[in-house]
């Protein structure tokens, strides 16, 4: 790649606020949240947001698939990532805007108007993180805005298109277009993130429906536990490996490119299985002092930024992951899911 990327990578999900605060059990309780999980908020926890800003808080630019643009962005020439999603007509869609532009980020939003732009509020317990979405504006993505003349114009001329599993609650039709747009070009590719395990749970049928176009599928260790749970059959119950190995083998539209699921696991060595092969690969993870860690919420967005940073590149599998635990490790340093600033330089391991 040269000195400018040409907007080859586009991202799709949901921009957010992320409003973090640090607090005791008793907020977890209040609101009947679990100490590290992922929910979309219903009525019972509209209050939260105030609350949290009646704290000591953060006010970061969030949206896990936004995350991982501006990661990818982090390691990528200049003008090479492209983030499409919805907002509304207020405030906090301009601190978005801001903050992403400071990342070097390019964002296309649909404007809603009568849809406040999207919250998530953390709810930090010690070393755990409460994620609790109220996705407001960013679910009136609509299919029109994608396919505007503008938009799409963007899309044809994009090679690398990353859509976050949290857009299946949203706008399915927006996802399936990329996908198909991918499979008819076989120089393109489709990535998939799983995003959290109630996707695979409770949004199985529009995952299902997005899986034979999968050329990349990237979760951790509870999200294919939970797909694998919902699938049911021989697959439930299984390891992790045995899960990704299935995952790698499902039916695929584009047959010419071998599907590859990537599962970080923590600390422990990431799973990469690929279409054909008996046995998945493992990488170890990089090392972290523990005292070193500050906030893990967007370590998982930082991996894929670092990964599909190093697919975009055309790296190795291995060294594309090892991107991926890099800009992790560097993420876990900050606050929230952002990257150090003066911006540092991939080294290998």
């Amino acid at each position: 790649m040269g000195s400018t990327g040409d907007f080859q990578l586009l991202c799709l999900e949901n921009p957010l606020l992320d409003i973090q605060a640090e607090c005791d059990d008793s907020v977890l309780q209040k609101y009947s949240l679990k100490a590290n999980d992922a929910i979309l908020a219903e009525e019972s926890h509209m209050p939260l947001y105030n609350d949290l800003l009646s704290r000591k808080h953060a006010l970061i630019a969030g949206g896990a698939a936004q995350n991982t643009a501006r990661g990818a962005q982090y390691i990528l020439p200049p003008n090479s990532a492209l983030f499409i999603g919805c907002v509304g007509k207020d405030e906090y869609a301009e601190k978005l805007r801001s903050a992403c532009a400071a990342a070097g980020l390019r964002v296309e939003y649909r404007v809603d108007e009568k849809q406040p732009t999207g919250r998530c509020g953390v709810v930090i317990t010690g070393a755990n993180r409460s994620l609790c979405t109220h996705l407001a504006a960013a679910n009136e993505y609509k299919l029109e805005h994608l396919q505007s003349p503008e938009i799409w114009d963007l899309v044809k001329k994009a090679k690398y298109y990353y859509v976050g599993g949290y857009h299946l609650t949203v706008c399915v039709p927006a996802v399936m277009a990329l996908a198909k747009e991918a499979a008819e070009n076989p120089e393109k590719i489709f990535i998939m993130n799983l995003s959290a395990p109630f996707i695979p749970q409770f949004f199985k049928q529009q995952l299902e429906e997005t899986s034979p176009y999968w050329d990349y599928l990237i979760g951790n260790e509870t999200e294919v536990a939970a797909w694998a749970e919902a699938q049911g059959g021989d697959v439930k119950g299984k390891s992790v490996q045995e899960i990704a190995l299935h995952m790698a083998g499902l039916k695929k539209v584009n047959e010419g490119r071998k599907r590859t699921v990537v599962i970080t696991q923590g600390t422990e060595p990431t799973i990469v299985a690929v279409q054909g092969e008996e046995k998945v690969r493992e990488y170890p993870v990089r090392t972290i002092e523990a005292e070193e860690i500050y906030d893990t919420n967007g370590a998982g967005d930082a991996f894929a930024g670092g990964f599909v940073a190093g697919i975009v590149q055309g790296k190795s599998l291995e060294e594309s992951v090892d991107m991926g635990q890099w800009l992790a490790k560097l993420s876990i340093k900050e606050l929230g899911p952002q990257y150090p600033s003066p911006k540092q330089t991939y080294s290998k391991a």
